[in-house]
């Protein structure tokens, strides 16, 4: 077995590993930012300024800002949701989204750094999928539209097992409640289900086969992937009733026919269905600060496709509930905190950032045929929890069609690490920073996630770990985590009224598991709380 890092590659190896860089984090997929497009380079023109008032407002429609909408509105608050992206609509044969290896201006966020994949991509500016946030040592990539992360990960929705989440997250949390409860509703919000074996028996499904027949070899513990799937879909694409979308492995950014239950067909759809949330696109965040009498006001701009601003809005409200990811609601405290428009935010606030040691390698195994066209998203992997301090989980991911050929497949990894980064206001950039450790996730790496792909591989396996090669995380975690800047229900400490229910709550790390779920389910037990307690007396 043979297994590549960055040091010392022949231009056309690195040409070759570039691609598959590309390739392998386009398939692995996981708020608002500050734009600087050059749609802000225009010449200056009057703008609007529109003011409002709000009861609720809620920022981002990814899992935190999904639930909190819903949730609320279902309690009978009326609640604004704002999103700065667009929405992507799916049905059978349609082309909503980019396709992963000829990218468009789709695929980009018009404020985001052109570098994406470990490629410098130029398109005209769109407020597209994927923003990349890059900093020291590190990659954070962030979704945009109606949805926000769903849109884009591949789906695996795991919960951890009791052990896991109690060496990793605040007992006071109550697993045992959370498994009764909140996750379970998350699960019948998604409507979970694994990959039926007649999909799995077909031409397309190869790698995943040999996966789990090379993992059960090794002696690693393999079992189906709950997703957020209709199977029905790719079933009805082998039959040739709609065009692929998941048995070819190009929905990795975004399933074109549909079939995925996305939070913006779950529960952006029926807070919306309430008659009391309404949801704002095209409106990027730019700043929060207090108002009179325990009052806040969110400045927004409103965009057009391009980003470029058509209205400069200031809505007052009672409470902001921020869901914008982990990257962009700590950027937004961090200005706040920098600016004085919020005092007294915790000290540490933009501290305990972790990357869920996400790991995406490249697998290219002389003995196997994985197919030309590839199936997926996912439908097995490998959970090794049996130590609650260095769980990981591994799975296969399917190929987006390429040149590559059919003995190249993709492997996953995540799990516990310690390490944490953190984000600092730069005033020069008026924008937050991110500061990552070298090599951060390397105990867990080198001692466990590595050595098990290899296990997987085999000795004449050829193993490209991508991350060796461009740093990055598709599950950016922390930065107003709980316990310390929040407590556990999302509230900031000291700020009667402002809340965060998305991944900047987390403790770094989502416990071996995709973060999605967990977000969800921490979301649900907070908003029962707030709900209960808050409702009426803050709002």
């Amino acid at each position: 077995m043979t297994e590549t890092t960055s040091g010392g590659i022949a231009v056309s190896m690195y040409t070759r590993r570039s691609f598959l860089a590309a390739s392998a984090a386009a398939v692995a997929t996981v708020g608002v930012g500050t734009t600087t497009s050059s749609a802000r380079s225009a010449p200056r023109r009057r703008i609007r300024i529109t003011r409002e008032d709000h009861r609720v407002v809620v920022i981002g429609t990814g899992f935190g800002g999904g639930v909190a909408a819903l949730r609320l509105a279902q309690a009978g608050v009326d609640v604004t949701v704002l999103e700065r992206g667009r929405r992507w609509q799916t049905g059978p044969n349609s082309t909503t989204f980019p396709n992963a290896t000829n990218p468009d201006k789709r695929i980009l966020w018009h404020g985001s750094n052109p570098r994406l994949f470990g490629r410098t991509m130029i398109f005209d500016p769109y407020v597209g999928l994927l923003e990349a946030v890059i900093g020291a040592n590190m990659t954070a990539l962030c979704a945009a539209g109606v949805g926000g992360g769903s849109l884009v990960y591949q789906g695996m929705t795991l919960q951890p097992d009791e052990a896991v989440f109690n060496a990793n997250f605040p007992q006071r949390l109550d697993w045992q409640r959370m498994n009764r409860i909140h996750y379970p509703r998350v699960a019948r919000m998604l409507r979970l289900s694994t990959a039926p074996d007649e999909l799995i028996d077909s031409a397309p499904y190869r790698a995943p086969r040999v996966f789990a027949r090379r993992a059960r070899a090794a002696g690693l513990p393999v079992a189906k992937i709950p997703m957020p799937i209709d199977w029905n879909y790719a079933l009805a694409e082998l039959r040739g009733k709609m065009a692929p979308s998941y048995t070819d492995g190009s929905g990795a950014l975004g399933v074109n026919n549909g079939g995925k239950h996305s939070v913006d067909v779950t529960y952006i759809a029926a807070a919306e269905a309430t008659g009391r949330a309404t949801v704002h696109t095209l409106h990027t965040v730019t700043g929060i600060r207090r108002g009179l009498r325990n009052t806040w006001i969110v400045s927004v701009d409103r965009t057009d496709l391009t980003g470029r601003v058509l209205e400069h809005k200031e809505l007052t409200t009672q409470a902001v509930f921020l869901g914008a990811g982990s990257i962009n609601t700590t950027k937004l405290l961090l200005r706040a905190d920098a600016h004085d428009t919020i005092q007294d935010l915790p000290d540490k606030l933009g501290q305990g950032w972790g990357t869920n040691a996400d790991r995406i390698y490249t697998w290219t195994s002389p003995d196997d045929d994985f197919g030309l066209v590839q199936g997926g998203p996912v439908v097995y992997g490998s959970k090794n929890w049996s130590n609650p301090s260095s769980a990981f989980t591994v799975i296969q991911a399917s190929m987006p069609p390429n040149p590559i050929g059919p003995k190249t497949t993709m492997l996953v990894g995540y799990g516990v690490s310690r390490r944490r980064g953190h984000l600092t206001f730069d005033s020069r950039l008026n924008d937050a920073v991110l500061h990552w450790p070298h090599e951060g996730d390397s105990v867990i790496q080198n001692a466990q996630i590595g050595p098990t792909v290899r296990k997987i591989a085999g000795p004449s396996g050829i193993l490209i770990d991508t991350n060796g090669i461009e740093p990055s995380t598709w599950h950016p975690l922390g930065g107003a985590s709980m316990g310390t800047v929040c407590d556990l229900e999302g509230r900031v400490y000291g700020q009667r009224g402002l809340y965060v229910v998305d991944g900047a709550l987390m403790p770094g790390n989502s416990a071996a598991c995709n973060p999605s779920m967990t977000i969800a389910a921490v979301a649900e037990r907070a908003l029962d709380n707030i709900v209960a307690r808050d409702l009426g007396t803050h709002f």
